[in-house]
Protein backbone atom coordinates (compact mmCIF):
# COMPACT_ATOMS: atom_id res chain seq x y z
CA UNK A 1 0.00 0.00 0.00
CA UNK A 2 2.08 2.93 -1.22
CA UNK A 3 1.46 6.65 -1.20
CA UNK A 4 2.69 8.32 -4.34
CA UNK A 5 3.42 12.04 -4.33
CA UNK A 6 0.84 12.65 -7.05
CA UNK A 7 -1.84 11.07 -4.83
CA UNK A 8 -1.35 13.44 -1.92
CA UNK A 9 -3.08 16.55 -3.21
CA UNK A 10 -2.66 18.10 0.22
CA UNK A 11 -2.43 21.68 1.35
CA UNK A 12 0.12 23.00 3.81
CA UNK A 13 -2.51 23.46 6.53
CA UNK A 14 -4.15 20.04 6.11
CA UNK A 15 -1.26 18.19 7.79
CA UNK A 16 -3.24 17.01 10.82
CA UNK A 17 -6.35 16.03 8.88
CA UNK A 18 -4.44 14.11 6.21
CA UNK A 19 -2.58 12.04 8.81
CA UNK A 20 -5.66 11.33 10.92
CA UNK A 21 -7.72 10.21 7.92
CA UNK A 22 -4.88 8.14 6.45
CA UNK A 23 -4.27 6.31 9.74
CA UNK A 24 -7.98 5.57 10.10
CA UNK A 25 -8.18 4.35 6.51
CA UNK A 26 -5.13 2.07 6.74
CA UNK A 27 -6.26 0.73 10.12
CA UNK A 28 -9.67 0.01 8.60
CA UNK A 29 -11.70 1.78 11.29
CA UNK A 30 -12.96 5.21 10.29
CA UNK A 31 -14.49 5.83 13.74
CA UNK A 32 -11.16 5.35 15.54
CA UNK A 33 -10.20 8.51 17.46
CA UNK A 34 -6.61 9.56 17.91
CA UNK A 35 -5.47 9.97 21.51
CA UNK A 36 -3.84 13.07 23.06
CA UNK A 37 -0.52 11.26 22.70
CA UNK A 38 -1.20 10.71 18.99
CA UNK A 39 -1.99 14.37 18.41
CA UNK A 40 1.16 15.38 20.28
CA UNK A 41 3.15 13.03 18.04
CA UNK A 42 1.63 14.56 14.89
CA UNK A 43 2.48 18.00 16.20
CA UNK A 44 6.07 16.93 16.89
CA UNK A 45 6.34 15.73 13.27
CA UNK A 46 4.89 19.00 12.02
CA UNK A 47 7.23 21.10 14.15
CA UNK A 48 10.15 18.89 13.12
CA UNK A 49 9.25 19.55 9.46
CA UNK A 50 8.73 15.88 8.70
CA UNK A 51 7.13 15.86 5.22
CA UNK A 52 3.52 14.75 5.11
CA UNK A 53 4.47 12.24 2.44
CA UNK A 54 7.01 10.63 4.79
CA UNK A 55 4.39 10.30 7.53
CA UNK A 56 1.85 8.68 5.21
CA UNK A 57 4.44 6.30 3.78
CA UNK A 58 5.64 5.45 7.29
CA UNK A 59 2.10 4.58 8.36
CA UNK A 60 1.75 2.34 5.32
CA UNK A 61 5.09 0.62 6.00
CA UNK A 62 4.31 0.05 9.69
CA UNK A 63 0.95 -1.55 8.90
CA UNK A 64 2.42 -3.69 6.12
CA UNK A 65 4.96 -5.03 8.60
CA UNK A 66 2.25 -5.62 11.19
CA UNK A 67 0.00 -7.45 8.71
CA UNK A 68 2.88 -9.69 7.62
CA UNK A 69 3.23 -11.10 11.13
CA UNK A 70 1.99 -14.64 11.55
CA UNK A 71 0.92 -13.87 15.10
CA UNK A 72 -0.76 -10.54 15.84
CA UNK A 73 -1.01 -10.17 19.59
CA UNK A 74 -2.92 -6.89 19.49
CA UNK A 75 -4.44 -4.27 17.21
CA UNK A 76 -2.50 -1.12 16.35
CA UNK A 77 -4.07 1.44 18.66
CA UNK A 78 -1.69 4.38 18.39
CA UNK A 79 0.25 6.36 15.82
CA UNK A 80 3.25 5.80 18.08
CA UNK A 81 3.44 2.29 16.62
CA UNK A 82 4.41 3.94 13.31
CA UNK A 83 7.00 6.36 14.74
CA UNK A 84 10.12 4.44 13.70
CA UNK A 85 8.77 3.77 10.20
CA UNK A 86 7.97 7.47 9.78
CA UNK A 87 11.51 8.40 10.85
CA UNK A 88 12.93 5.91 8.35
CA UNK A 89 10.81 7.30 5.50
CA UNK A 90 11.79 10.87 6.42
CA UNK A 91 15.48 9.91 6.32
CA UNK A 92 15.03 8.21 2.95
CA UNK A 93 13.30 11.26 1.52
CA UNK A 94 15.93 13.62 2.92
CA UNK A 95 18.71 11.66 1.28
CA UNK A 96 17.01 10.82 -1.99
CA UNK A 97 15.29 14.02 -3.01
CA UNK A 98 16.32 17.66 -3.39
CA UNK A 99 14.56 20.25 -1.27
CA UNK A 100 11.25 21.20 -2.80
CA UNK A 101 10.17 24.74 -3.46
CA UNK A 102 6.65 25.19 -2.18
CA UNK A 103 4.32 26.18 -5.02
CA UNK A 104 1.75 28.90 -4.73
CA UNK A 105 -1.69 27.40 -4.14
CA UNK A 106 -5.20 28.56 -3.44
CA UNK A 107 -5.94 29.50 0.18
CA UNK A 108 -7.04 26.42 2.16
CA UNK A 109 -10.06 28.18 3.66
CA UNK A 110 -12.22 31.28 2.99
CA UNK A 111 -11.31 34.67 4.43
CA UNK A 112 -14.46 34.78 6.57
CA UNK A 113 -13.60 31.38 8.08
CA UNK A 114 -10.19 32.70 9.08
CA UNK A 115 -11.69 35.84 10.63
CA UNK A 116 -14.28 33.79 12.54
CA UNK A 117 -11.59 31.40 13.80
CA UNK A 118 -9.48 34.24 15.21
CA UNK A 119 -12.49 35.93 16.82
CA UNK A 120 -13.75 32.63 18.27
CA UNK A 121 -10.39 31.94 19.89
CA UNK A 122 -10.31 35.46 21.35
CA UNK A 123 -13.77 35.01 22.85
CA UNK A 124 -12.92 31.60 24.34
CA UNK A 125 -9.97 32.84 26.39
CA UNK A 126 -10.58 32.87 30.16
CA UNK A 127 -9.84 35.72 32.53
CA UNK A 128 -6.17 36.53 32.85
CA UNK A 129 -5.43 36.21 29.13
CA UNK A 130 -6.83 39.56 28.01
CA UNK A 131 -3.62 40.59 26.22
CA UNK A 132 -3.79 37.52 23.99
CA UNK A 133 -7.49 38.14 23.31
CA UNK A 134 -6.76 41.73 22.25
CA UNK A 135 -3.97 40.56 19.93
CA UNK A 136 -6.26 37.95 18.32
CA UNK A 137 -9.04 40.48 17.77
CA UNK A 138 -6.53 42.81 16.12
CA UNK A 139 -5.45 39.99 13.79
CA UNK A 140 -9.11 39.25 13.04
CA UNK A 141 -9.73 42.90 12.15
CA UNK A 142 -6.73 42.75 9.80
CA UNK A 143 -7.63 39.30 8.45
CA UNK A 144 -7.82 40.43 4.83
CA UNK A 145 -4.26 41.73 5.05
CA UNK A 146 -2.94 38.54 6.66
CA UNK A 147 -4.88 36.30 4.26
CA UNK A 148 -2.29 37.04 1.59
CA UNK A 149 0.53 35.57 3.70
CA UNK A 150 -0.79 32.78 5.90
CA UNK A 151 2.65 31.48 6.83
CA UNK A 152 3.55 34.86 8.29
CA UNK A 153 0.27 34.85 10.21
CA UNK A 154 1.07 31.34 11.47
CA UNK A 155 4.37 32.62 12.87
CA UNK A 156 2.53 35.42 14.69
CA UNK A 157 0.09 32.91 16.15
CA UNK A 158 2.96 30.69 17.26
CA UNK A 159 4.46 33.58 19.23
CA UNK A 160 1.08 34.32 20.82
CA UNK A 161 0.59 30.68 21.77
CA UNK A 162 4.06 30.47 23.31
CA UNK A 163 3.28 33.52 25.45
CA UNK A 164 -0.07 32.01 26.42
CA UNK A 165 1.67 28.76 27.37
CA UNK A 166 4.18 30.60 29.52
CA UNK A 167 1.35 32.37 31.37
CA UNK A 168 -0.53 29.08 31.87
CA UNK A 169 2.60 27.39 33.18
CA UNK A 170 2.96 29.97 35.96
CA UNK A 171 -0.56 29.06 37.15
CA UNK A 172 -0.08 25.31 37.03
CA UNK A 173 0.25 23.66 40.45
CA UNK A 174 2.98 21.17 41.25
CA UNK A 175 0.33 18.45 41.61
CA UNK A 176 -1.11 19.21 38.15
CA UNK A 177 2.34 19.06 36.59
CA UNK A 178 3.04 15.73 38.30
CA UNK A 179 -0.29 14.25 37.14
CA UNK A 180 0.46 15.26 33.54
CA UNK A 181 3.92 13.70 33.69
CA UNK A 182 2.60 10.44 35.18
CA UNK A 183 -0.09 10.15 32.51
CA UNK A 184 2.48 10.79 29.79
CA UNK A 185 4.78 8.09 31.18
CA UNK A 186 1.89 5.62 31.29
CA UNK A 187 0.89 6.24 27.67
CA UNK A 188 4.46 6.27 26.37
CA UNK A 189 5.65 3.12 28.15
CA UNK A 190 4.80 0.67 25.32
CA UNK A 191 6.53 2.81 22.68
CA UNK A 192 9.72 4.10 24.31
CA UNK A 193 11.83 1.40 22.68
CA UNK A 194 10.51 2.34 19.25
CA UNK A 195 11.62 6.00 19.33
CA UNK A 196 14.89 7.87 19.43
CA UNK A 197 15.79 10.11 22.37
CA UNK A 198 15.17 13.16 20.16
CA UNK A 199 11.74 11.90 19.14
CA UNK A 200 10.81 11.17 22.75
CA UNK A 201 11.98 14.58 23.92
CA UNK A 202 9.93 16.41 21.29
CA UNK A 203 6.88 14.21 21.88
CA UNK A 204 7.02 14.74 25.63
CA UNK A 205 7.21 18.51 25.14
CA UNK A 206 4.24 18.58 22.78
CA UNK A 207 2.13 16.30 24.98
CA UNK A 208 2.74 18.29 28.15
CA UNK A 209 1.98 21.56 26.37
CA UNK A 210 -1.27 20.19 24.92
CA UNK A 211 -2.27 18.84 28.33
CA UNK A 212 -1.51 22.20 29.96
CA UNK A 213 -3.63 24.13 27.46
CA UNK A 214 -6.54 21.70 27.76
CA UNK A 215 -6.57 21.81 31.56
CA UNK A 216 -6.42 25.61 31.50
CA UNK A 217 -9.30 25.78 29.02
CA UNK A 218 -7.15 27.51 26.41
CA UNK A 219 -7.58 27.11 22.64
CA UNK A 220 -4.90 26.15 20.13
CA UNK A 221 -4.15 29.21 18.03
CA UNK A 222 -2.35 27.62 15.07
CA UNK A 223 -4.06 27.62 11.69
CA UNK A 224 -3.41 23.88 11.62
CA UNK A 225 -6.33 23.55 14.06
CA UNK A 226 -8.89 25.05 11.68
CA UNK A 227 -10.33 21.56 11.14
Amino acid sequence: MGTEPSDLGHNYFNYFTEIEEHFQRVRGTSLFLLSPLDWALVESWKNGEVPLEAVLRGIDAAFEKWRSRKVKTQMVNSLAFCAQAVLTEAQIMAGAAPARVRKESAPPFPLEELRAYLERNAESLPAGFEDTAVALRKLAAEAEQHFADLESLERRLTVLEEKMLADARTRQTEEQALDARQELDRQLRPYRGKMTAEQLSMLEKQYLERRLLEKAGLPRLSLFYMR
